[in-house]
């Protein structure tokens, strides 16, 4: 739509990257991943390589029949809060587990302490509307270690590797 109106396409970060699938491999994916499932598994796909959204953008504008810079511009917008400028598709402390699936693989989780879960869901639906936003994020990312508070407020509370 925004070439049909003439531009500028938008884009919010040079190097954002996303990965792409078309829908009939995706439910192809999914059908093989659900028949070949015992129950209690995550399973991940190979997405392939991502793609510049900056790069898709440009030959949009190519296969258009224009040219970039000189009939189409794109302006950069800048990132969305919690927007991420590449997307990871295992968090953190996970591997996977080939199966006989090439593009499927079984995600190895951590280990998790379930009375220990328990007791923070219970200290967190306890806090009521008095409660600091930081403090009830921080609470959260003390049960969910891998969220990365990319491009927010709450960016403090990440640790830095």
């Amino acid at each position: 739509k925004q070439i049909e109106k003439g531009g500028p396409l938008t884009v919010t970060h040079k190097e954002i990257t996303r990965y792409f699938m078309t829908i009939p491999e995706a439910c192809q994916l999914v059908l093989e991943a659900a028949a070949m499932g015992n129950g209690g598994e995550i399973y991940v796909f190979d997405m392939g390589e991502p793609i510049k959204i900056f790069n898709l953008a440009t030959n949009m504008i190519i296969l258009s029949g224009l040219r970039y810079p000189e009939d189409i511009d794109i302006k950069i917008t800048g990132l969305r809060p919690g927007e991420k400028i590449y997307e990871e598709l295992l968090a953190d402390g996970e591997n996977t587990k080939k199966t006989y699936h090439e593009k499927i693989m079984i995600a190895k989780s951590r280990y998790v302490d379930t009375e220990n879960v328990e007791k923070q869901i219970i200290k967190i639906t306890n806090m009521n509307s008095l409660t600091q936003p930081l403090e009830i994020v921080s609470s959260i990312k003390t049960l969910i270690p891998e969220y990365i508070s990319n491009n927010s407020t709450y960016e403090v509370l990440d640790s830095k590797k």
